[in-house]
Formats: C-alpha cells, sequence, structure tokens
C-alpha cells in the first residue's frame, strides 16, 4: 500500500516542480534596434513590416504526460528509498523528454508573424508584433492600441 501513495506524491512533486516552468507567450524578438514596444495608445507613421516566424513553443501537456509515464517506469525499479529516487528521477527525465518531444512535433507549424515599427508622433519609436498586417503599409498613418496597429 506504500507504493501507491509514494508515486502519488512523487507525481504531485514532479508536476509542481515543471509548473515553475510554464511562461506565457512571448513575442520580443530581443533586438529591436532601439525601438520601444510598449503597449499603450498613440499615434503615428509605419516606418517598416517585417516577416518573422514565431516562437516555437510548448503547452507543457507533453510535459505532464512525459512526467507522468516517467515516474510510473521509475516506481518500478528499486525498493525503499531507492524506489522513490528512481520515481522522481523517471518523473523528471520523462518530463524533459516529452516536452522535447513536443516541441519537435510542432516544429513544422510556426506561425508567420509581423513586425511592425512605427515612429510616433512624439518621436519614440515602438515595435508591435502581431499576426497579421491586412491594409498595412509602410508610410501609413496608424493607431497603437492595446499593443497592435490599426489603420487611422
Amino acid at each position: 500500500m506504500k507504493a501507491p501513495r509514494t508515486f502519488a506524491a512523487a507525481a504531485v512533486a514532479a508536476v509542481a516542480l515543471l509548473s515553475g516552468c510554464a511562461s506565457s507567450p512571448s513575442y520580443n524578438s530581443g533586438n529591436n534596434g532601439g525601438y520601444n514596444n510598449t503597449a499603450s495608445m498613440g499615434y503615428g507613421t509605419i516606418e517598416s513590416i517585417q516577416v518573422t516566424q514565431a516562437e516555437n513553443r510548448t503547452s507543457g501537456g507533453g510535459a505532464v504526460v512525459g512526467a507522468l509515464v516517467g515516474a510510473l517506469a521509475g516506481n518500478q525499479v528499486g525498493s525503499g528509498s531507492g524506489r522513490t529516487a528512481a520515481t522522481v528521477a523517471g518523473g523528471v527525465g520523462g518530463a524533459l523528454v516529452g516536452n522535447n518531444i513536443e516541441k519537435n512535433r510542432n516544429a513544422g507549424s510556426g506561425q508567420e508573424m509581423y513586425q511592425v515599427n512605427v515612429r510616433m508622433d512624439n518621436g519614440e519609436y515602438r515595435t508591435v508584433v502581431q499576426d497579421s498586417v491586412y491594409d498595412l503599409r509602410v508610410g501609413n498613418r496608424v493607431r497603437l492600441v492595446d499593443g497592435r496597429v490599426y489603420r487611422y
């Protein structure tokens, strides 16, 4: 009866560890050429539009499934405290493998994104990354609202 408790404790510990690794998507490329990408309202003119690929992110589902499978496999090894260590190690290893499998599976589905660089009326430069540009062109007067660029 002790083995199911140990497995449950190891599974909860693995999921708790992995949930700290989750993050929300961010499309900031890091090097934006002096452009400020704050997301407030304002008016300006489009300086440039560049096509970029969205970063390949995972949902965390592969890591969770991998952790559970790895912990289950690790629980079959050894006895006593050795079994507990094997269960935790299996959970962590399974999470890493599951996350990599999910990332590789999603590799071909990178979505095109558009980096729109705007010179604001107050002289600042802002960069917005969005999924479409519709009828936006370089030189258009635009309005920036909540991190999206709209034709003005």
